[in-house]
C-alpha cells in the first residue's frame, strides 16, 4: 500500500456496478465510495440501461451472469449507443475463463474483473480506465 495520492482525481467520476448480488453491489459501492468516486447501482440489465441514460457514469462496471438481460447484452446495448460507447465496462465474473474474456472483448468490454474482487483491484481498475 502506497500513500501516493492516486493519478486519477476521483471527484466527478460516477461509476455504474451492475450485479445481480446485493452482496457485491453493496461491497463495491463501499469500496468505491471510500475512493472518493461517485456511485450508482443497478440490479440488472433493464435496471442499468436507463441509469446509463439518466446519468451517463463515467465506468461501468458489469455483472456476466445476471437473469433477463446477461452482462454481455447489456454491454454490446451500451457500446452500440453511439452517445455511450465510449464508456469503458469492465465485465464481473466469478469465473476466470479464457472463453468469457474473449466474450467479454467481443461485445466491447475493456477489462475483466474476477469475484470477489479486492478494494485494490476495484479502485486499480477504475485508475486505469479514467486518466
Amino acid at each position: 500500500m502506497s500513500n501516493l495520492a492516486p493519478a486519477t482525481d476521483p471527484a466527478g467520476i460516477k461509476v455504474l456496478v451492475i450485479d445481480d448480488s446485493n452482496t457485491i453491489r453493496r461491497s463495491a459501492e463501499i469500496f468505491l465510495k471510500q475512493g472518493g468516486y461517485e456511485v450508482l447501482l443497478a440490479e440488472d440489465g433493464f435496471d442499468a440501461l436507463s441509469k446509463v441514460v439518466d446519468h451517463e457514469p463515467d465506468l461501468i462496471f458489469c455483472d456476466i451472469l445476471m437473469p433477463r438481460l446477461d452482462g454481455y447484452q447489456t454491454c454490446a446495448i451500451i457500446k452500440r449507443n453511439t452517445r455511450f460507447s465510449g464508456v469503458p465496462v469492465i465485465m464481473l465474473s466469478s469465473k476466470d475463463g479464457l472463453f468469457d474474456k474473449a466474450r467479454g472483448r467481443m461485445v466491447g468490454s475493456q477489462d475483466y474483473l474476477t469475484k470477489p474482487f479486492t478494494k485494490d483491484q476495484l479502485l486499480q481498475a477504475v485508475e486505469q480506465h479514467c486518466p
